[in-house]
């Protein structure tokens, strides 16, 4: 069951990163994609119905890793705090952008909360990079399972890191590239004229570089965690999940290349998935390593409960996740297809 659990909080962040990613993403561009207020419009339109419920996949992953990982939990809500009161604050700025632009027409209004959207939107990216990055390279953990990160030190990882440091900060800024990448692919399938055509030409743009950070940013994980790479080593079965998001990478690319909207936005769907997957599979027991001690590390069975728990926790986690994959069907369904630019 332990294992089963892991697996199921792995998938649900990919598939939060996933939905979430693509308004994260759309919100980190729409100043370089949105000229006017009517093409802003049409970007939000084109993440409207989905912003709210995407984010409910944050909250069912932040609940289901209580309950089948509770220590983890209680050891990365104490030790991250920094970062998860800016993320905090930086959905809230987010909502608080989208609901109140169009309160007041007013000429410094709607571009102070369109700058807000973006600006939140950017540095969400950002800190989740930072984040997941931490998680990979280990903190510095003790034997209570303690520990605290300030926001940088020497900028070294090792065995007294900070947030921030060179590793984390190619992460994070893998992490914005792929998600505005993802993010302009989904404005150029929703939108039409000219917002679709500069959402096309930054994608265009933007494989280059984030196939290079990805490159990059792989090499530097087999250096900062070295289980990494014995995960790789010792079970090559798991080789699949870095091809699955090489090959959805380069089919982004190649039906982006060839004008199809949707499929270009499937392939960086994969992308995202491949590369979600294969951290968690690198890292498989340990769910947070420690850089200071390996022994004290969290791993799938020293952070959860008995098995009892997990097994009565399976009962009531199943209605709700089919609960919200059909509600999830119906909202994808029910608003597919193009948004209408003039919206005025």
């Amino acid at each position: 069951m332990e294992t089963f659990w892991f697996c199921m909080v792995a998938l649900m962040i990919a598939i939060y990163v996933i939905l979430d990613g693509f308004d994260l993403g759309a919100g980190a561009i729409h100043l370089l994609v949105a000229k006017t207020n009517d093409e802003r419009k049409a970007v939000l339109q084109s993440i409207g119905p989905f912003f709210d419920g995407n984010e409910v996949w944050l909250l069912a992953a932040g609940g289901t890793l209580f309950f089948a990982f509770p220590v983890l939990y209680a050891s990365s809500f104490q030790g991250f705090y920094l970062p998860l009161m800016l993320v905090l604050w930086l959905l809230m700025a987010r909502g608080l952008s989208i609901e109140l632009r169009n309160h007041l027409d007013a000429p410094m209004w709607r571009p102070l909360w369109d700058a807000g959207f973006c600006v939140s939107s950017l540095l969400l990216a950002i800190v989740f990079g930072a984040a997941l990055g931490n998680v990979v390279r280990g903190v510095p953990l003790d034997d209570t399972h303690e520990f605290f990160l300030p926001l940088w030190t020497d900028w070294k990882p090792g065995q007294n890191p900070g947030i921030l440091d060179w590793y984390t900060v190619t992460a994070s800024i893998a992490t914005l590239g792929a998600l505005a990448l993802h993010g302009a692919l989904w404005v150029r399938y929703k939108t039409e004229g000219a917002v679709r055509d500069r959402a096309a030409a930054l994608a265009r743009n933007l494989f280059a570089p984030l196939g290079l950070f990805t490159a990059v940013l792989s090499l530097m994980t087999f250096s900062v965690q070295p289980h990494v790479l014995e995960s790789y080593t010792t079970r090559p079965w798991g080789l699949l999940f870095p091809l699955v998001a090489a090959g959805g990478f380069a089919y982004a690319f190649a039906m982006s290349r060839a004008g199809k909207e949707i499929e270009a936005f499937l392939g960086s769907c994969v992308y995202l998935t491949g590369m979600l997957t294969s951290a968690a599979f690198g890292l498989f027991p340990y769910v947070l390593p420690s850089c200071v001690d390996p022994k004290a590390s969290l791993t799938i069975w020293n952070a959860a409960p008995n098995s009892y728990s997990l097994n009565v926790a399976l009962f009531w986690w199943l209605p709700g996740m089919a609960l919200a994959i059909a509600y999830f069907l119906f909202l994808y369904r029910r608003f597919a297809g193009k948004v209408q630019l003039s919206l005025s």
